[in-house]
Formats: C-alpha cells, structure tokens, sequence
C-alpha cells in the first residue's frame, strides 16, 4: 500500500532547492550527465534514498516520455517532501537554464540573426551535438537488426511524411513491434517501493494529461488564440517525445518554423545555445516561447513543455510496482526506443544538417567541434564558445 504523502517542512523544502539549484548551476553534459551527478548529490553524499529505489526510479523515467532527468529530479524531491518537494526541486534545477535562455532570446531580437557569423558558428554545433547524440543512443537502443530496421522505418516514414501526426504514428507502430518481437522473460520479484502519492490522486494527474492533450486542440480551434495554440503545441512536445531532450527538436521545429511563429535561423541559433547552458535540454522551450511572444511566452512555454513530465511522474509513481515487473511493457519500450533513433536520424538531416553544412568549410568546422565533444571529452559550454568563435572566423574568410 502506498504511504499518504506527508506535510513537507520548511527546512526540507528550502534543503531540496538549495541542492537543485546548484545542480542547475553545474549540471552540464545531457540527460545522461544530469543522473550522474544526481546519484552523487541525492544517494552518495545526501543517502535521501538507496541504490535500488534510485535505479527504479530512473527506469520508471525512462519508461515515460519528457525529459527523463528532470522526471528523475522531480520524483526524487516528491519522495523526499511530496507534490510540493517535486515542484521545488523542479523550479531549482531548471530555473537557470530557463533564465538564461530567455535573456538570449531577447538579445538576439535587437539583431540580424540570419547573416551573423556566430550564429551560423551556432548551427553548426547543432550538427556536432546531434550527430553525438545520435551515435550513442543508436549503440544502445538498436544493438540487434529487428531494432535497427524499426529505427529505419522510421527514419524514412519522418522523412518523406513530415506532419505533425507521423511522429505519433510511428511511435505507436514502433511500440506494437515491440510488443509482437520482444517478449521479455519474467523477472524475479524485487521488493515493492513505497511513494508519498495516493493511487486518487495519481489517477487524477493521468486523467488531467490525457484530458489536455485532448481537448487542448479543440480550444485551439474554437479560440484562435495564439497562446493557447502555443501551449497546445509545447504540451503536445512535451506528451510525446520519448528518448530525451534531443528528440524533442523536430517536434519544436515543425511545430513552429513552417507557420512562421519564428524563422529556421533563429530556432537553430537557439538549440545551439542551448547547449551551452546547464539543466535540461527542454528548456530550449523557453527561448523559443520568449522569441515569439516576449519573457511571458518564455515562462508559458516552459510550463507547458514540462506540465506532461509532472502529471506523468505523479501519476504514475504509486502504479510502477506493477508496470516494471511486465514483460509486454518492456516490449513495447524497446521498440518505441528504436524508433527515436531514426526519428533523429530524420531530424539531423532536415533541418540541421541542410540549414547548416552549405559547404566544405563548414564540415570540416562540424567534424573539429564532434572530436572536440566526443574524443577530447570537453565540456558542451566549450563546444559552443568554439562554435560561436569560428563561425565568426569563417564568415570573415568567406
């Protein structure tokens, strides 16, 4: 039985956004970065919870779609001082790279976007980055050839039908794959986790997600305005992308580029940024709600990008004893995992590699910033002052 959440203190509230905040601060190198220094920070030297409950955990957040890292951070704070302790964890871990991002955008609306050197400088570390991305997600999420061709099919259906309703499409066809080729033997039973959340109220987050995700696109319609038809497309971003916040990009894109809300140079001049700062990747949301509609649109993006991760990790904490011990729901995560890897496939081709390698200067500029992130192990930071710095060098020598 799940323990009712208990009364968070003020101590524990203020300890939990003193600990996220400067994870915020220093939490630089990607989702997969962002769980190291949690396990340090959270289980290593603070001990708020065991090795097991940690890693089960990170499984159940990398079973949903969102930001898994973030998920992760939200959960933990839930544990250690219920819905109020995941909202302040949130905020602190995320709140720097918010901030940050949204100066950016506001800086770059007093410029020529479109011919400055360092914003090319910019896109092309977009290449470097993705391209990173790419190569170990694939080594992980498509070892066999069954997962190779679900990410090949995928790759070429968001090629060659680039709507916003392929992606789900092919998400959903992925997972019905995975449910049909891996079957997964039975685990031994591990012991059940205990979580400050009711199973009422975890109900009541899953029925709001579903709820928006639904009825959002009807008021869309009804209204015509365009901050609820911005809302709608981040918190559909934000349902839907299952791999991490790289994955999110063509969502964003083709959400936003083809209708105009900003231009192709801008939303790359931006995830290029956005590698620069610490904290979640899906805070590239804020620089791009800030781009269309001011600071305001920053902070409405950035809660309707990560209002699915909280419902979803509220609402599905007191059920995961039962889901992570089926094997068909394994299944289907595996083959939904391949399918993000020709998703993003598809997405460094159009619109990073096209918009960005226009000739042989700059790929050889990509191939420089790829060694430097992925054989020299410098920090992302580095990897964007360098772009920033040489696309301004080759604009000169053009």
């Amino acid at each position: 039985m799940n323990r009712e959440k208990k009364t968070p203190t003020i101590r524990s509230l203020l300890e939990i956004l003193l600990v996220s905040t400067r994870l915020g601060f220093t939490s630089f190198g990607g989702p997969v970065a962002h769980l190291g220094y949690f396990h340090e920070e959270y289980i290593r030297r603070r001990k708020w919870m065991d090795e097991k409950t940690y890693a089960d955990l990170v499984a159940l957040c990398q079973f949903l779609p969102g930001p898994a890292s973030s998920q992760v951070g939200i959960g933990i704070g839930v544990m250690r001082a219920g819905v109020i302790g995941g909202i302040v964890s949130f905020l602190g871990f995320t709140m720097p790279s918010v901030i940050a991002l949204i100066l950016f955008a506001l800086l770059l609306q007093g410029l020529d976007v479109g011919n400055a050197g360092w914003i090319h400088g910019l896109k092309v570390v977009a290449v470097a980055v993705v391209a990173h991305a790419i190569i170990g997600m694939a080594q992980k999420l498509t070892p066999d050839l069954q997962r190779k061709a679900i990410a090949l099919f995928a790759l070429v259906a968001t090629l060659l039908w680039q709507t916003a309703y392929t992606q789900v499409g092919v998400i959903l066809l992925a997972g019905f794959a995975g449910y049909l080729l891996f079957r997964q033997p039975h685990e031994p039973d591990s012991p059940s986790l205990h979580f400050p959340v009711s199973r009422k109220f975890a109900a009541a987050c899953l029925t709001l997600f579903f709820g928006l995700l639904i009825l959002l696109p009807i008021i869309r319609e009804a209204t015509s305005s365009s901050w609820i038809a911005m809302f709608d497309s981040f918190y559909r971003s934000g349902s839907l992308v299952f791999g991490g916040g790289h994955v999110v990009l063509p969502l964003l894109e083709r959400e936003f580029v083809p209708d105009g809300w900003l231009s192709e140079e801008a939303f790359l001049a931006g995830y290029g940024a956005a590698q620069a700062v610490p904290g979640p990747l899906f805070t590239f949301a804020a620089y791009l709600g800030a781009v269309m509609n001011g600071w305001a649109g920053g902070l409405v993006a950035t809660a309707a990008i990560f209002l699915p991760a909280f419902l979803l990790i509220l609402g599905t904490l007191p059920f995961w004893n039962s889901l992570r011990r089926n094997p068909k729901v394994k299944g289907v995560l595996m083959g939904v995992n391949a399918a993000v890897v020709g998703i993003l496939l598809s997405a460094f081709y159009q619109p990073i590699w096209t918009s960005s390698i226009l000739e042989a200067a700059d790929f050889a500029f990509a191939a420089v910033l790829f060694s430097m992130l992925a054989y020299w192990k410098l920090p992302p930071w580095i990897i964007v002052l360098a772009g920033a710095i040489g696309g301004s060098l080759l604009s000169f020598l053009s």
